[in-house]
């Protein structure tokens, strides 16, 4: 699967909100660049858990993230102790791997991209795959709907044509009054379903309302699931480019 993008859902949440009296007169575009806006921060740090739901079986993992931009991304899992100090690193369009146990690092091809990360309902190329909401899509607005007694505006985006997105569709849930993501649904060319995310559990983190748990549900396979739930967050740390960088990777504990 890929999601656009998941370094939103990962990486923190940062922006500004939009007051009432400005959102009423915001067209289907000025929304979504508004919940873009608000999913992408300059550089932000987190604390994430992530649980991976099937018929037969679960798995919990631990993390922390660190980010800049939509450039630079560094993952280090924490939990399960298997897998601690594995690390991950984003750098523009490539992908590393960093394997403590056997103390090696790997640049993931193009064969392994489309691979499931960690096991999860994501693939390793949701990790490094940029696209824009609101530049490459057209946007549709949909009657308005109540998502968890929220007041939501619904916008249907349409990828413009020759952009390199998957999807035939995206169908975005967005609270009015404070622009927060509260449900995408996301269908394949031929307009199936192919997988919803609902985010939930609203707090207050650093003095921000932000959805804190996110779970994504296949729709062929309604059993399986990919909960993610944000433990900490901080924004507008300063990194410098150097922190992400395969040696910086290796030196993190």
């Amino acid at each position: 699967m890929k999601y656009i993008p998941i370094l939103a859902l990962i990486f923190g949440l940062s922006g500004t909100f939009p007051n009432t009296l400005e959102a009423q007169t915001l067209s289907s575009k000025e929304i979504i660049k508004k919940v873009e806006n608000t999913m992408r921060g300059n550089s932000n740090f987190s604390e994430i858990k992530m649980t991976i739901i099937r018929p037969d079986w679960s798995r919990e993992m631990t993390m922390k993230s660190w980010a800049k931009g939509e450039k630079y991304a560094l993952i280090q899992v924490t939990g399960p102790a298997r897998d601690k100090g594995t690390m991950f690193l984003k750098r523009e369009n490539e992908l590393w791997n960093w394997q403590p146990r056997i103390n090696k690092t790997i640049k993931m091809p193009p064969s392994m991209l489309t691979q499931s990360w960690m096991g999860s309902d994501f693939s390793n190329d949701d990790l490094v795959r940029q696209s824009s909401f609101v530049n490459d899509f057209t946007h549709e607005r949909l009657p308005d709907e109540k998502v968890e007694g929220r007041d939501c505006y619904v916008i249907m985006m349409t990828p413009k044509e020759g952009v390199p997105v998957v999807w035939g569709s995206i169908k975005f849930w967005v609270d009015k009054k404070e622009f927060i993501q509260m449900k995408s649904e996301f269908y394949d060319e031929d307009e199936y379903l192919v997988s919803t995310i609902a985010f939930s559990e609203i707090k207050t983190m650093a003095g921000r309302p932000i959805p804190t748990v996110l779970t994504v549900t296949p729709a062929d396979d309604e059993e399986n699931k990919t909960i993610i739930e944000y433990l900490n967050l901080e924004f507008d740390k300063q990194y410098e480019d150097s922190f992400f960088t395969i040696q910086n990777m290796k030196r993190i504990k």
